[in-house]
């Protein structure tokens, strides 16, 4: 129930681009209005790939004034972005700037900790599906270096901007979640493993849920406004945004990286649970998002910048209108696990290694390729869905496809077929949509738990259904 109609700015970083967005929200009202949009390029230095923060601020600063110059009683901003990457800090002051988690620095981050803490018992500690990048990874990498021996504080990246914003340093749970370092059902920082690792436990900062109040920020002329605590990782965001009437669903966060999974009131902290590459991971309202991160829309990125750099007139709209006359059974599927897919560089030579060592006919042509590598997303979905199933004994009766890839029709349309499920695509912007929902109802302009939330997504969206042939 709604007793009021007013706007928040939702903050939305993700990996490739970032944008600024206003939320007009009221009983039966939910509308998202894009304010600016800017690209986020990595910065290669001798010493590693890093994110450029500082441009990322100067820009999230911007728009949240234009926000506030559209919306003058501006309630409320709330950060997002991806996971793990952090920055650190002594007496309030960054030192350096922040890793990207493809710098292949934390190949020395795993040995450290695995030489300590195995594979098993660590994810009795955290819940967390094994990726070379995860947080906890990384702060082994730069307790090599010597970085934490003069760093003070940990701050995830959305929890840095919110300090620059405000003052206040905190660790939003969602996001602290995919660190390593909070205990599974996310009360609390794990009791014992920062000690294990050699890792410093002030450096890690209070916690906060979706919904707290941070502090509070000047948008522009003297006008102040609150930062509130969202879904600060931007799937934890996108899972809330989930229109599902149903119970029990899954559901597929589709960008860059392809989240896919179901969600639950308790962790599975089980041994056949970590041999799947399933994570747990906190949601909004304390939810658990029990999923595996299958490389997503990277490998499409990254094949189409390749080609482009022999033929910048390469259209992905064209590649997927082709790629859809593709014949079914043309092209083979890959593994999009495999390690070998996670650094920048040349994907269709990757993906072709890969289909050879494995005795696969190689796609003979662009088209190919690409269909090549949607089919193997759609097994992969298909794949992580069925074992979600066996895992926790649900079953798994609609999907639900949110984020960029709902634009992919082609996608869809395979995930349905290989799923052999409905497949409910939108809303596209379900990271922001999630991220206006939770500031939205801590501002009281909107009551109710999170099936409310997501009953107003439905009603006030457009949703496409896909059904297996």
């Amino acid at each position: 129930m709604s007793t009021a109609h007013g706007s928040v700015a939702a903050v939305d970083l993700g990996a490739s681009g970032g944008r600024v967005m206003l939320g007009h929200v009221g009983e039966h009202e939910l509308r998202l209005e894009t304010v600016s949009r800017f690209g986020n390029e990595p910065v290669r230095t001798p010493d590693g790939l890093h994110w450029n923060i500082l441009e990322l601020y100067r820009r999230l600063r911007e728009g949240v004034a234009e926000a506030a110059i559209r919306a003058p009683g501006l309630l409320s901003v709330g950060i997002d972005s991806w996971a793990v990457d952090y920055g650190l800090l002594r007496a309030g002051t960054l030192l350096g700037v922040p890793y990207h988690y493809r710098d292949p620095r934390t190949a020395n981050g795993v040995r450290d900790v695995h030489a300590v803490v195995g594979p098993e018992e660590l994810y009795r500690h955290n819940g967390l599906q094994h990726l070379p990048f995860n947080t906890l990874f990384q702060l082994a990498a730069d307790r090599r270096t010597g970085l934490l021996d003069v760093a003070d504080r940990m701050l995830l990246l959305p929890d840095l901007l919110a300090y620059w914003l405000t003052g206040v340093q905190v660790a939003e749970r969602t996001n602290a979640s995919t660190t390593g370092l909070l205990e599974p059902g996310g009360e609390a920082w794990n009791r014992s493993l920062p000690e294990l690792l050699g890792i410093d436990r002030s450096l890690l900062p209070p916690l906060v849920s979706p919904g707290d109040s941070i502090g509070e920020t000047e948008v522009r002329g003297g006008h102040r406004t609150r930062v509130t605590a969202v879904g600060s990782h931007d799937t934890a965001s996108a899972v809330a945004a989930v229109p599902a009437a149903e119970e029990s669903f899954a559901y597929i966060s589709c960008g860059t990286w392809s989240l896919v999974g179901v969600e639950l009131a308790e962790p599975v902290l089980s041994e056949e649970s970590r041999a799947a590459g399933f994570t747990n991971e906190l949601g909004v309202d304390g939810r658990i998002r029990y999923l595996h991160n299958v490389t997503g829309l990277w490998l499409l990125s990254e094949s189409v910048a390749h080609w482009r750099g022999n033929d910048p007139d390469v259209d992905l709209s064209t590649l997927l209108a082709q790629a859809a006359d593709v014949p079914p059974g043309r092209v083979p599927v890959f593994d999009t696990d495999d390690e070998r897919f996670l650094p920048p560089g040349d994907m269709p030579a990757r993906i072709a290694a890969w289909l050879s060592e494995h005795d696969l006919p190689v796609p003979g042509t662009r088209p190919e390729f690409v269909r090549c590598i949607l089919e193997s997303l759609a097994e992969a979905y298909a794949r992580t869905i069925t074992t979600a199933e066996k895992l926790t004994g649900r079953s798994v009766p609609v999907v639900h496809m949110v984020g960029g890839g709902c634009r992919n029709t082609l996608l869809c349309r395979l995930t349905a077929e290989r799923t052999g499920r409905p497949v409910v695509a939108g809303p596209v912007e379900a990271t922001a949509t999630g991220n206006v929902l939770v500031q939205a109802r801590a501002a009281g302009l909107i009551r109710g738990g999170l099936d409310d939330l997501r009953a107003l997504v439905a009603r006030t969206h457009h949703l496409e259904t896909y059904l297996p042939s």
